[in-house]
């Protein structure tokens, strides 16, 4: 799935990843490919975004917005 996570004026990770998660205020979530199409607020905590045959790269998040389609998510920050 493609996964953005970006402020306004700055793009942190924009490429392809196994799985992305993230601290919403209900609770933890992971995000996979073909996930049902969702918008939440973040909390803070960390994004943990996997990339496909490499680790884990990690965003703090003070908070945002998590944006979920079938083809990936947007996260702004």
């Amino acid at each position: 799935m493609h996964v953005v996570i970006a402020k306004v004026d700055e793009v942190y990770f924009d490429g392809e990843a196994e799985s992305l998660t993230a601290s919403g205020v209900e609770g933890e979530m992971t995000i996979l490919g073909g996930h049902m199409p969702l918008v939440t607020t973040l909390k803070q905590g960390n994004l943990i975004v996997r990339v496909n045959g490499e680790s884990e790269k990690i965003f703090p998040v003070v908070e945002g917005v998590l944006e979920v389609r079938h083809d990936g998510a947007t996260v702004i920050l």
